[in-house]
């Protein structure tokens, strides 16, 4: 929690500082991802949620973590005083990992999320809209269920980035069926990530669009999720954006 800090701002948020050592280190624990999901998960948590506490406070919010899986960034969320519920439309993925189940998890479709219209202060979502088939469908959700003055994180993997194709990369830049059946011929399985069944091209374009057509929410900021402050320009360069950004993060206020 942050009570008792004396960086705290009157808001009740906490400065961040997104710098280049910060971006070496989450690079680095990618290539852990793997054989550590543990270390990786847990780092990655820590990380979204300081970053989270910068534009809103968390102790006492009710927040939703859509898409939450296993729960590392629920028990990062608790761990800063927030009230966290998880809605995941896959059972297996709510125990990957040897994990137990999170009493405060339901199953359900971030399409159709099964809550009501402005409930929640806070709707956080990392690393899940390249997997729906309707990405619009679904931020639409997470703003519906946001109450007013409330907030929106939304943060996922650009498809053009070395990145784009997960276990598939970088093949992926040779068509995302390509790259799916060329791992499945390698290691006799089709991936986890799978184009066209569990993984989607999602792109920078699409979901700036998206904010631009929205009269009910206001940008707080938009910008390259793992890469150092000075980069954040970038999402304002059409093309160039899709291949450096790697994740973007949209932060949104609902009205």
């Amino acid at each position: 929690m942050t009570a008792g800090r004396t960086d705290v701002r009157p808001d009740g948020t906490v400065p961040f500082r997104a710098t280049f050592g910060r971006s070496v280190g989450l690079f680095a624990a990618f290539r852990k991802e793997q054989s550590d999901p543990a270390f990786f998960y847990g780092k990655l948590a820590h990380d979204t949620i300081a970053q989270l506490r910068s534009y809103t406070p968390l102790d006492g919010r009710l927040v939703v973590d859509v898409g939450g899986g296993p729960g590392y960034f629920a028990d990062a969320l608790r761990a800063e005083g927030a009230r966290c519920l998880c809605v995941d439309s896959d059972a297996h993925e709510m125990t990957l990992h040897g994990r137990e189940a999170d009493v405060h998890a339901v199953q359900g479709s971030a399409l159709d999320l099964p809550l009501r219209s402005g409930s929640v202060d806070v709707c956080f979502s990392s690393n899940v809209l390249e997997h729906v088939p309707d990405r619009i469908r679904m931020a639409d959700e997470m703003v519906r269920v946001t109450r007013p003055g409330g907030l929106v994180y939304l943060s996922y993997t650009l498809w053009l980035s070395p990145w784009g194709g997960h276990e598939t990369s970088p093949w992926h830049y040779l068509g995302g069926s390509y790259a799916a059946e060329r791992f499945t011929r390698k290691n006799g399985h089709r991936p986890k990530n799978d184009f066209g069944r569990s993984m989607y091209a999602a792109h920078a374009k699409e979901m700036l669009r998206w904010v631009r057509g929205r009269s009910d929410v206001d940008v707080v900021d938009v910008r390259p999720r793992y890469l150092p402050t000075w980069m954040k320009p970038i999402v304002h360069v059409p093309l160039l954006r899709e291949v450096i950004t790697w994740n973007l993060l949209i932060v949104l206020r609902r009205r």
